[in-house]
């Protein structure tokens, strides 16, 4: 299956880009910086913050490399003409599809991207495991690391920025005068820590790691809790930051007091465990 998945994105991928991407340049102006950062062969991840669906869009569009996003296996299981042209966009813009049930999902998750790396691709993956509720920056779950350990691949962070703005929420219909943009931080080097893949402490540190350099390229305010659990507490914060934004806020606003209280600030491994949250890998909304 995932050998398949991969020969659909290939097949797609290309076509997809050549027809969607003019137009999407032309109609929303979309912004990137330091594309350069991303090598030009080998396997490598690119970590990202989710902040819309529409990253889904901007994230890879200014690299010439395809990269692959886990995606959640219900964009591919639609049926008759929509499954179809459904199917046929999703593998086109690089999505993979992935079980989101947890447990051996999650693990299953975590092969598919490896299968990726180990053909010398790119890897998109959101570490954050779902878009955020309220335009802040969620901590981070663990499987980005072991993917970079195991398949011993740099990591390049990676800041969707405005795109919450852009399209917020339950929201379809783009924000025209929202330019949309994307950084790509310098890769992260974790050699150090080959051949601790078993590890949750180290584990944990990298993935902290990694959050906060896409806390320093976002500007947004972190927060040391899973988003999963928070989208079900936050409806109503997130309307009125969404409001917010129509004033003139940033999605960067409050990113000092973030910077103040980043990813490791009260991190630990048993922490992990209290959540309830399977700290693994999963395929983003």
């Amino acid at each position: 299956m995932a050998a398949a998945t991969w020969d659909h994105v290939s097949v797609f991928y290309w076509l997809v880009k050549a027809i969607l991407g003019p137009v999407l340049r032309v109609a929303f102006r979309p912004w990137a910086d330091g594309t350069e950062n991303v090598p030009r062969e080998g396997p490598a991840i690119i970590a990202s913050n989710h902040l819309s669906f529409s990253d889904h869009f901007f994230a890879p569009l200014p690299l010439s490399r395809k990269v692959a996003f886990l995606a959640k296996a219900e964009y591919f299981t639609g049926r008759g003409l929509k499954g179809l042209a459904t199917r046929a966009f999703f593998y086109g813009v690089g999505q993979i599809p992935v079980d989101r049930a947890g447990g051996a999902a999650s693990e299953r998750a975590l092969r598919t991207g490896l299968r990726v790396l180990a053909q010398g691709h790119v890897l998109g993956i959101y570490p954050e495991g779902t878009r955020t509720p309220d335009g802040r920056l969620y901590r981070g779950k663990t499987g980005v690391a072991r993917l970079a350990l195991e398949a011993r691949a740099p990591v390049i962070p990676c800041a969707m920025v405005g795109t919450f703005e852009f399209q917020p929420p339950g929201k379809i219909a783009p924000r025209l005068r929202i330019r949309p943009g994307v950084k790509f931080g310098e890769p992260l080097d974790f050699s150090r820590y080959y051949g601790l893949e078993d590890d949750r402490i180290v584990l944990r540190a990298m993935t902290d790691e990694i959050m906060y350099a896409i806390m320093k390229l976002s500007g947004q305010e972190y927060v040391d809790k899973y988003a999963q659990p928070a989208k079900t507490r936050l409806p109503v914060v997130g309307r009125i930051r969404s409001r917010a934004s129509d004033n003139g806020a940033s999605a960067g606003a409050g990113a000092g007091a973030g910077a103040g209280a980043g990813p490791g600030a009260d991190a630990s491994p048993a922490r992990d465990e209290r959540a309830g949250e399977p700290d693994q890998i999963a395929a983003p909304d």
